[in-house]
């Protein structure tokens, strides 16, 4: 069965940072690209960034320069460094696989950015 934790969310003022992490278990992790979404309130659920299995990177142009995704194999856990961080940042963020082989998805983890 496959599961997703993620962790590490927040309430921080803007230009803050924060460290999200998701833990995955019940797949082949280090084979899987992994990306991280978010969802604010009222909002679809939108792509935040996604990092291969062999750690190439993409990101969403709203937080290109800001956020870094990062992959710990060992742990079969991806992390996302937020810097910088703005009120329209204020979301439920989520892991998982790419659009079109979503599995299960977690809780999510809140991040909130006061102005």
């Amino acid at each position: 069965q496959v599961q997703l934790v993620e962790s590490g969310g927040g309430l921080v003022q803007a230009g803050g940072s924060l460290r999200l992490s998701c833990t995955a278990s019940g797949i082949i992790f280090s084979i899987n690209t992994m990306s991280w979404y978010r969802q604010a309130p009222e909002k679809q659920r939108e792509f935040v960034a996604t990092i291969t299995s062999g750690g190439s990177t993409n990101y969403a142009d709203s937080v290109k320069g800001r956020f870094t995704i990062s992959r710990e194999n060992a742990k079969n856990t991806v992390y996302l460094q937020m810097n910088s961080l703005k009120p329209e940042d204020t979301a439920v963020y989520y892991c998982n696989r790419p659009t079109g082989y979503y599995v299960s998805w977690g809780q999510g983890t809140q991040v909130t950015v006061s102005s």
